[in-house]
């Protein structure tokens, strides 16, 4: 067998840093390999996969070698790269670039210098296998997040790249796009030959598609052993102390939504339409359903970002925080730990409450760090801590476990839960249903700009045939 991929002793630290993120990582794989690349948040995954594509590698120090079908990454021009090492990024907001699919579809193959008559034909071929044709002609900005990740990964293939790489890659999509994806790239691997590393902290559903399996920790890298392994599911809380209780509902809710109808613009199709939900103090309230569906846009509705044509938002008073998908948003500071400082003066908490949530996070070695230079979970986990320091009386937050591994959810959901405990409001958009389980009081399923319905979170799952953890 060809060896597809094959990396030796290599070593990486990133500009301005003498710290390793990667010590003497040495892989290889065969070609046709499905290889999940697994290990704890800010282990490196993301570094060494973009270190195969040095057009998207960070800025550092490299050592050793890596080499794709037997030549250097560095022998590659840009062309050859793009026909030899396809990458799919976790959000396709930050890959796709052109208006209309059809010109995502056309847009590196233009830059090859494709023939036309090729390129039509690549993309043709290419719409047919994932049922692009349907959607075609649609505008980019139009389609839902299972759409654009299917697409993000249909323009990479449209250019026959030999080995895929993938970080994280179904993060943000909902339990059934999630098992469509999956498949697509299954019949990527088997049916065109082409061998697939994808990055994840939610190995459990590609299990049955995977042929090896590699930890990357301490910098290194070893085999999985046991594949079946990864299909454990994990515990958000221990069994003493337990998830604490939360209160019967009683009182003004925190949040409520009533009649609300939304939409983006006068020509545009309704989100929202008549809308009615409420969050009560000190329980934690999930919103779930397809990806598209509207949740996100409800958080912004219920923080005061989106006015609503028709209905009315009220309030109990206190300070509501928004933590978006895009955790970035919230960064503009230089290191970390003057990121959480950066509200004290206003909220009136100190050097001693910022360095104690460092500690709570994981991030104790990443207080000198700059917020730009942390993996993607770890930024999704500052920009969590920077928001619960205000200590809100209503926390509305969009995927807030999305990148993270199991032991950064339970730090999550152990923060909410207290957070909860001490009477806020917590509400979470998230397609992490293993966290829904475990750790919300009440689930809301959206569908088609309504709430479907709102049950306790035992109900919820209780005989739930498509939504189960």
């Amino acid at each position: 067998m060809t060896c597809a991929l094959e990396i030796r002793d290599v070593s990486f630290s990133y500009a301005g840093s003498s710290d390793r993120v990667l010590d003497g990582v040495s892989l290889s794989l065969e070609e046709g390999a499905f290889c999940l690349l697994v290990g704890d948040t800010g282990s490196g995954k993301s570094t060494l996969l973009s270190l195969v594509k040095p057009q998207i590698a960070p800025a550092g120090s490299r050592g050793g070698s890596i080499r794709v079908m037997g030549r250097a990454v560095e022998e590659l021009d840009d062309a050859a790269s793009a026909r030899t090492v396809g990458y799919v990024f976790q959000n396709p907001d930050n890959q796709i670039v052109c208006e209309s699919v059809w010109h995502e579809m056309a847009f590196g193959l233009e830059n090859l210098g494709a023939p036309q008559g090729e390129m039509r034909r690549l993309i043709a071929e290419t719409s047919y296998f994932f049922g692009i044709d349907d959607w075609f002609r649609r505008q980019t900005d139009e389609l839902s997040g299972g759409r654009k990740q299917l697409l993000a990964l249909a323009s990479t293939l449209v250019m026959q790249p030999r080995l895929l790489l993938l970080d994280e890659p179904t993060a943000q999509l909902d339990p059934i796009a999630e098992k469509s994806f999956l498949h697509a790239l299954f019949r990527v691997n088997r049916e065109l030959g082409c061998t697939v590393v994808v990055a994840t902290h939610r190995p459990r559903a590609m299990v049955d598609y995977a042929t090896c399996a590699l930890r990357l920790e301490g910098g290194c890298v070893r085999a999985v052993d046991d594949l079946e392994a990864l299909r454990e599911r994990p515990a958000l809380f221990d069994a003493a102390p337990a998830r604490p209780t939360a209160p019967a509902r009683s009182g003004a809710d925190a949040v409520a939504v009533e009649r609300a109808w939304f939409r983006y613009g006068a020509d545009s199709d309704w989100v929202l339409r008549g809308l009615d939900i409420a969050a009560a103090p000190g329980r934690i309230h999930a919103l779930v359903g397809g990806n598209g569906c509207g949740k996100s846009t409800l958080l912004g509705v219920m923080a005061g970002m989106h006015r609503l044509r028709r209905g009315s938002v009220r309030t109990s008073g206190g300070a509501r925080v928004l933590l978006p998908q895009d955790p970035r948003v919230l960064f503009s500071q230089e290191e970390v730990l003057a990121e959480l400082m950066e509200w004290s003066g206003r909220a009136g908490y100190g050097r001693a409450d910022a360095e104690r949530m460092l500690g709570r996070l994981g991030l104790e070695a990443c207080a000198g760090r700059h917020p730009y230079d942390l993996s993607g979970g770890q930024q999704q986990l500052l920009a969590l801590g920077k928001l619960l320091l205000l200590r809100p009386a209503t926390a509305l937050l969009d995927e807030p476990t999305k990148g993270l591994d199991a032991a950064s959810r339970r730090r999550v959901a152990r923060l909410l839960a207290e957070l909860a405990g001490e009477g806020a409001a917590v509400v979470a958009a998230t397609h992490d249903l293993d966290f829904v389980e475990q750790a919300a009081d009440d689930v809301s399923m959206l569908f088609d700009g309504e709430i479907a319905c709102t049950e306790a979170s035992g109900e919820f799952f209780r005989g739930n045939v498509y939504y189960r953890p």
